[in-house]
């Protein structure tokens, strides 16, 4: 998780430096173009730099793991069907190189509740991602895949919870952390040349810690990217 939050502070840092950075430079009347006459356009460089794009995207979807049986210490075994629409939120900076390479980082919390009793289960998760876009006017598709890490916390509720000042016995509780890679597709709608509305779906694969009660499936992002290309 803490990964996670440093991904999400670094994202948002670089962010707002670029596009501080750009709205100096677009409020420069010196940056006018005219200057700009007689110098290639960022779309006929085929490997150079020609902007960026950051912000934010809450998601859902449907996430489930393997039905887990929990023993309670009095030796009951208690069932749990983990599974159903999970919340959360993140977001993702992208540097642009040529007309369909980016490369960026990304970062997201998950939260799954699940089971009669509120259980829950938590994943953190960040990387470095890469894809490729392609642009059909307003409209931009992309796919690509984001390559890190994460932690997920897992709380399993076996009974009804009492008093908040009193220790529970029947409360299973997990955290561990995995590498992953999460593939995505997605399309992009430009409502001005600096805000877009970014949809995508994604699948978190555990590469190194695959437990039985780890989360995933396929997940649905929508949200706003700012920049400039």
């Amino acid at each position: 998780m803490k990964k996670c939050r440093a991904i999400l502070t670094v994202a948002g840092i670089l962010a707002a430096c670029l596009f501080s950075a750009d709205c100096l430079m677009a409020a420069d009347p010196g940056n006018t173009d005219k200057e700009r006459e007689g110098k290639p356009a960022y779309e006929k460089r085929q490997g150079g730099y020609r902007g960026f794009s950051g912000g934010m995207m809450l998601h859902t979807g449907y996430v489930g793991s393997k039905d887990l049986n929990i023993t309670s210490l009095q030796g009951t075994v208690h069932k749990q069907k983990v599974g159903g629409a999970p919340v959360g939120i993140g977001g993702a900076i992208k540097l642009m190189f040529g007309r369909h390479f980016r490369i960026g980082a990304e970062g997201y919390v998950s939260t799954l509740y699940y089971g009669r009793h509120d259980s829950h289960a938590k994943t953190g998760w960040g990387g470095i991602l890469a894809d490729c876009v392609w642009n059909l006017g307003r409209w931009s598709l992309f796919a690509g895949s984001t390559i890190g890490g994460g932690s997920q916390t897992n709380i399993t509720i076996m009974s009804t919870i009492g008093d908040d000042y009193i220790a529970e016995e029947n409360i299973s509780y997990r955290k561990y952390g995995f590498a992953a890679i999460a593939p995505f597709v997605g399309a992009e709608y430009a409502v001005t040349p600096r805000i877009n509305i970014v949809m995508k779906i994604d699948y978190l694969l555990n590469l190194t810690n695959p437990a039985d009660d780890f989360v995933t499936g396929p997940r649905i992002y929508i949200g706003f990217m700012f920049g400039h290309s």
